[in-house]
């Protein structure tokens, strides 16, 4: 999973390729601050979803 970096959960934008999937939250390159339950993000269904517990965005991305 490609991610930029920004302070704020919120903020983070995940691209995943559809090799990537599933995606889930939090990714291993976040730090514990960041720590919540592990959650599948429905990338399957839409190109876009959020996290439900920190609210970072992944978006599905082309190859």
């Amino acid at each position: 999973m490609n991610e930029t970096k920004n302070t704020a959960a919120k903020d983070q934008v995940v691209r995943v390729s559809k090799a990537d999937l599933p995606a889930y939250c939090p990714t291993e390159s976040m730090g514990l601050w960041n720590s919540h339950p592990r959650v599948y993000i429905p990338l399957e269904e839409s190109p876009e979803a959020g996290c439900p517990y920190c609210g970072t965005r992944f978006e599905l991305i082309e190859e």
